[in-house]
């Protein structure tokens, strides 16, 4: 964990202004996963209980339709992102989908426990719960708002924007899952984009 202390210290700080004692009250219960290419922070039917911080890698979030046995991604997480299946780590009812590392990823956390004990013990934890409830609330809202308002076109550029080397790091039909379109739409996309 020591070697990440400086990267996870700087991300509570800017994120919710935690103090150095919060944050130094906090070290115990941060905890380092490394999770291989393929594997699952968080398996679809199973309670979602660590909250990450992706340090390293990239994740996928998707749902795979029991009936059809299709998978829809619905979002990525990529480096200094928070990793959580939200619902499911608050409510404590089962997750909805799978969240996928699509690389050799590498993640800080700390479980569901003893973030509740942070909350009932330090002020400012409260307001980073908070806050975090805020940043995914934003999330939910602006995917929906992307198939609403924006074209595949801007979801596109859009994602680019948010995970900017993504295009060199996952294949492709997995972008076009988030995007909902089919693998040669987005060729075409791209095409367009170059030009």
């Amino acid at each position: 964990m020591s070697e990440h202390h400086d990267t996870l210290k700087q991300h509570l700080v800017n994120f919710a202004g935690l103090t150095p004692k919060d944050i130094t009250d906090s070290w115990p219960y941060w905890k380092t996963r490394k999770i291989k290419k393929g594997d699952f922070f968080n398996m679809q039917n199973v309670v979602c209980n660590d909250l990450g911080l992706v340090v390293k890698g990239i994740f996928r979030i998707y749902y795979n339709d029991p009936v059809t046995d299709e998978e829809k991604n619905i979002f990525f997480f990529s480096e200094n992102q928070f990793i959580v299946s939200f619902r499911s780590f608050i409510t404590r009812y089962p997750c909805a989908y799978f969240i996928e590392a699509l690389e050799d990823s590498e993640i800080i956390y700390i479980t569901y426990r003893d973030l509740n004990n942070l909350y009932e013990s330090h002020p400012n934890w409260s307001k980073f719960g908070r806050l975090l409830a805020e940043l995914f609330f934003n999330y939910s809202q602006a995917r929906t708002e992307d198939f609403l308002f924006y074209s595949h076109e801007e979801r596109y550029i859009k994602l680019l924007e948010e995970h900017p080397n993504i295009v060199n790091r996952i294949a492709s039909y997995h972008i076009s899952s988030y995007l909902g379109i089919t693998t040669p739409s987005l060729s075409r996309i791209r095409k367009r984009i170059k030009r």
